[in-house]
């Protein structure tokens, strides 16, 4: 939908701030109502109680957390791994591996995109070797051969542009070395390392997904055997500490200021550590919001995430679209003063546009008391 396309509305009623996010009527709390999550027409209205004060929560639009620290089996094969939620355009699943894969994988169903929550190691691919440890995301262009070789047991967040692709957000006005320098993508190389993998003899499965199934291809010699290639397609390596995120000292910038990857029906977005809003009237929590056009989903990854509640690192919160969240209660407290200078957490948001369903995998490990969390005390 083109800008100039929202039925025009310029209006305002009883007692409200002038600026979004900012000089909030006293005593009051801010919630947004918006089209296409931050991007199209809002209103922001002021209300006397926090919108997610509520006693009771039914029906399967709650919002839901799931401990995936607690998924322990560590299968050999991605394709194994549990899937936590899928929809027709992403699948997201949660992969614990503790030796080398004895098998290569190939996902023949779109670009594939890991996370090292925990463990270093190797990926040996087409294009050659790349090291990685965690706070890594891994791009896998559709169709790479490929295999771990973890140095220490890995915990990986999987998620897959199904039948379509991965790409950088467009940047706009901030320029195309914001958030950070696309000079540090770094692609795998073909090393003394590399070849020296090629090299095993043996024979080499390849396990290659399409359409959820699995089919398995044997060579009699490591396909893995280029001796070299170009071109403008390539897996590449980025870690959540070179990204330097958007900031205004006077406003909160949306989620979507942090936007990492793009696919055509969802967004990769990547919190870090960032100075607090130093402004004396600016909001200094998330902004309760209805974000009616995306499933909201946070996986943390590390520090202290300021704005819930008995959130550990390994869990993930989902949130469908369709009603109101934002801030836990104990955060209320710091809506307009910060005991501390900056944040210190890290964690990945995925926002679809699409309806997410549960997997087993994430049901299996479910914090069902997530939703009397947002209680007001």
């Amino acid at each position: 939908m083109a800008k100039g396309d929202w039925i025009p509305v310029r209006a305002a009623e009883g007692v409200h701030s002038k600026q979004a996010h900012a000089d909030l009527p006293e005593g009051t709390y801010e919630r947004e109502i918006s089209k296409e999550g931050f991007f199209g027409p809002a209103a922001f209205l002021h209300h006397r109680n926090p919108p997610t004060g509520w006693v009771k929560f039914e029906g399967p639009l709650r919002p839901r957390a799931f401990d995936l620290v607690r998924l322990n089996a560590a299968e050999p094969s991605p394709w194994a791994a549990g899937v936590v939620l899928h929809n027709g355009a992403c699948e997201v699943r949660f992969w614990k591996l503790d030796a080398p894969m004895p098998a290569l994988a190939r996902n023949a169903d779109g670009d594939q995109l890991l996370f090292v929550h925990e463990g270093e190691g190797e990926l040996f691919c087409d294009y050659g070797r790349l090291r990685f440890r965690a706070g890594d995301y891994l791009y896998l262009p559709r169709g790479t051969m490929w295999r771990l070789n973890p140095a220490t047991p890995l915990a990986v967040l999987m998620v897959q542009a199904t039948n379509t692709h991965f790409r950088l957000p467009e940047r706009g006005l901030l320029g195309g070395h914001a958030q950070f320098d696309p000079a540090l993508l770094e692609t795998p190389a073909l090393d003394a390392a590399f070849k020296d993998h090629q090299n095993v003899a043996g024979e080499y499965r390849v396990e290659i997904k399409k359409r959820g199934q699995v089919s398995v291809v044997t060579y009699p010699f490591n396909p893995l055997d280029a001796v070299g290639w170009h071109g403008d397609l390539a897996p590449v390596r980025l870690n959540v500490r070179d990204i330097r995120p958007i900031m205004s000292h006077r406003y909160h910038v949306p989620p979507s200021a942090h936007t990492t990857f793009v696919s055509d029906r969802f967004v990769v977005c990547t919190f870090a550590p960032r100075p607090f809003e130093s402004d004396p009237g600016a909001l200094k929590v998330p902004f309760f919001h209805n974000n009616d056009d995306y499933d909201e989903v946070l996986f943390y990854h590390a520090g202290d995430f300021f704005s819930r509640d008995h959130i550990e690192a390994g869990m993930m919160t989902f949130h469908p679209s369709g009603f109101t969240h934002g801030p836990h209660p104990k955060a209320l407290k710091n809506m307009l003063v910060q005991p501390k200078p900056a944040t210190d957490e890290y964690a990945v948001m995925i926002d679809t546009r699409d309806p997410l369903d549960v997997g087993e995998a994430a049901a299996s490990v479910e914090n069902p008391a997530y939703v009397d969390s947002w209680k007001s005390p």
